[in-house]
């Protein structure tokens, strides 16, 4: 795009040809975050997405009414969860560099969760792990909000 020229086609005086032949005002471009090449590694190192790729189920995206969007890679998505899980912050709170949409993000862990792919990982991550294996303590995490609790105190 033309220096001086709105996203519209507008300049900024409004007119839609720049008179003066600089703009008037300097322009505020919108900050759109670049995708970040290797987040997506970084957070599922190759070992992990093998693990993960065996207790996925695979999904067949049939839209009767053809056309739609692509749908966003299971790598991007486990990522985008990670990245959660780990920070702490919201769904709505996650960057746009992970690619998906929150909601995206949201509707597949849901669906993973009821299709019991978390249990299926730990029960093939501790399968994979040797006699001999060191847990790193500093890396493990514990999530504690889907453990049943009583509603009365003792």
């Amino acid at each position: 795009m033309p220096e001086g020229v709105c996203p519209g086609g507008q300049t900024p005086s409004g007119t839609g040809a720049d008179t003066a032949g600089a703009p008037a005002f300097p322009l505020v471009r919108p900050v759109v975050l670049p995708r970040m090449s290797g987040l997506t590694e970084r957070l599922v190192p190759d070992e992990l997405w093998e693990l993960f790729r065996r207790v996925v189920p695979q999904t067949v995206v049939t839209r009767p009414q053809g056309g739609g969007r692509r749908r966003t890679g299971d790598r991007e998505v486990l990522a985008a969860i990670v990245y959660v899980s780990v920070t702490g912050c919201t769904w709505r709170e996650l960057p746009t560099v992970f690619g998906p949409a929150w909601p995206t993000v949201y509707r597949r862990f849901a669906e993973w969760r009821r299709g019991r792919v978390w249990a299926r990982l730990h029960h093939v991550i501790l399968a994979e792990r040797t006699p001999g294996d060191q847990w790193e303590w500093s890396r493990q995490a514990i999530d504690a909000v889907g453990v049943r609790t009583s509603r009365r105190t003792p």
